[in-house]
């Protein structure tokens, strides 16, 4: 019998879980944010490691890879993404994501947006079709000036594509594939048919903006693990629940996938309890994710929100706090702060010796005992906890004239109290009788109880895999796509059985596409109709 291998790589820790047959091994690194290939490798050596192999000899008897990453997230958070060009229907430029507060970075450009004479109506009728000069003109101007990768984003495409598709038939006839001054083309109603210009406008965007640098890392991934031996094939996670080849993933489907992939875990363990209410909880270094399970039902977001862009593709809904290990304790006004920066993997905590002289919530753990300086990681790293002291002494103990230990009570209870609303928040609605948290991330069990009871839960579920709970939890997700189409039919009598029908399969037609695509034999595959049934998970599979 083969391994199977669960990556998920956050924001301080990677982690992986390996299995064979009844034995599973867990494991965690240090992420490397400059590289997350690099973090990904050193976690399949340590997995390889923990059966007492060599990578070549794991890999070689490896069946699947699964791996959740934050490519995508760290891009977007770090402004480094590819330089876009946004061409939108005239006197819709505003709509352009140049501008979000008080972002380091807007994620396009100002003068890296362009309007196109063209009209399509709401009822998806052309009226007038975009002009090829014009078209040219438009790319031309945005290419010169810097942009690697050109998004077409027109008025009413949810309803009818055709206009977006003849702007990429125009560009790529002048700039064909083998060209060195060809550039990518990505259309809005590629990645969303769902109405709102605005929210279609960012998904397509913020898709162009991390595809070059999610694809890059991503294939150098796989190719790392070719050259190890391995001969299948590297899953990665969606935030739809599901994991899909390198090839057939869209860059913002990876957004928020190991906290999807904790999510789901989230119910397989409620539902193994019999509890059909859950709060997931997923305390690492850097954040405290927060899912919620209605009913046996994991929460959809139909409008979610990407890094403050609102977006209108389907995705898990999974809200982020800053709220970790790693948050930061500071001294605002005289009043102590917890979160939400964090120390991140570099340089991580004080007690981490790695450069860190500011207080954590792992700082402030370790002080009070909580954790064991000597058996960290499973012995693998070392605590100090004199810079763990010094750090809270210095910037919270003394300017508070505090004793070292309360200082360190006073943050634990703080970034409590953060979680704990937010955990409220949640649940609000839930019967508590029927509700319960399920907690896991490295820092999570720390503070489950005292979060579950400043929340009013009475109920908590750890597991032994809580700190590697998203790696566990991939090996759940099977390799599936999420379709759907836009059909404008009165609601009142019948549908056009016809239009139904075509639509479904042009549905199948793309699951086959794309099944075949995962290496799977055309021939195994089969469309079947049949009404979702209650507490199943959004999207489907072809058996």
């Amino acid at each position: 019998m083969g391994y199977t291998i669960d990556i998920d790589t956050g924001g301080t820790f990677t982690d992986g879980i390996v299995v064979q047959g009844q034995e599973a091994r867990t494991v965690k690194v240090p992420t490397t944010p400059h590289d997350l290939t690099v973090c990904f490798a050193e976690c399949v050596r340590a997995c390889a490691e923990a059966f007492g192999q060599s990578p070549e000899s794991l890999l070689a008897h490896t069946e699947i890879i699964r791996f959740c990453n934050t490519i995508g997230t760290n891009t977007i958070i770090q402004r480094d993404g590819a330089k876009i060009g946004l061409i939108l229907t005239r006197g819709h430029e505003g709509l352009a994501p140049t501008a979000l507060g008080e972002a380091p970075a807007p994620l396009v450009a100002q003068d890296l947006v362009a309007g196109l004479a063209e009209e399509m109506s709401e009822r998806g009728e052309p009226r007038v079709a975009p002009d090829p000069a014009e078209t040219l003109a438009a790319a031309q101007l945005l290419i010169d000036r810097g942009a690697r990768a050109l998004v077409v984003a027109l008025a009413n495409s949810e309803r009818n594509p055709n206009h977006e598709r003849l702007v990429r038939a125009t560009i790529k006839h002048e700039y064909p594939r083998d060209y060195l001054g060809s550039v990518p083309v990505f259309l809005a109603s590629d990645i969303s048919t769902r109405s709102g210009y605005a929210q279609r406008v960012n998904a397509a965007a913020i898709n162009a903006y991390i595809h070059s640098k999610l694809a890059r890392l991503l294939y150098k991934a796989g190719e790392e693990l070719r050259q190890q031996s391995y001969r299948g094939v590297l899953f990665i996670g969606h935030n739809n629940g599901a994991v899909a080849r390198v090839a057939k993933t869209r860059a913002i489907n990876t957004y928020n996938s190991g906290p999807t992939a904790g999510l789901l875990g989230a119910g397989a363990i409620g539902r193994l309890y019999g509890i059909e209410n859950v709060v997931s909880t997923d305390m690492g270094g850097t954040s405290y994710d927060i899912g919620v399970v209605r009913a046996g039902q994991v929460r959809l977001a139909l409008d979610a929100d990407v890094e403050g862009f609102r977006c209108n593709l389907p995705m898990m809904s999974v809200r982020a706090l800053g709220a970790g290990g790693g948050s930061l304790a500071s001294i605002s006004g005289g009043v102590l702060k917890v979160g939400p920066r964090s120390a991140g993997a570099v340089p991580g905590p004080a007690c981490f010796d790695r450069g860190g002289n500011q207080p954590t919530v792992t700082d402030a753990n370790l002080v009070l005992g909580l954790l064991d300086p000597d058996y960290f990681l499973g012995g693998a790293q070392r605590l100090d906890v004199g810079r763990a002291r010094r750090a809270i002494e210095d910037h919270i103990a003394r300017p508070l004239d505090l004793s070292v230990e309360a200082a360190a009570l006073a943050i634990k209870t703080q970034i409590e109290r953060t979680m704990a609303e937010g955990v409220t928040e949640a649940a609000r609605g839930l019967d508590p009788r029927a509700t319960a948290i399920v907690a896991y991330g490295g820092a999570g069990p720390l503070h489950t109880c005292a979060v579950a009871e400043l929340a009013g839960l009475q109920r908590a579920v750890l597991t032994p895999f809580c700190a590697v709970f998203s790696a566990f939890s991939s090996s759940l997700m099977d390799v599936g796509h999420v379709y759907y189409r836009r059909l404008d039919l009165p609601l009142a009598g019948r549908p056009d059985s016809k239009v139904l029908s075509e639509a479904e399969q042009s549905m199948c037609s793309e699951a086959h596409r794309d099944m075949r695509g995962e290496l799977r034999a055309a021939a195994l595959h089969r469309c079947t109709r049949r009404p979702r049934a209650h507490g199943a998970r959004p999207g489907g599979h072809i058996p």
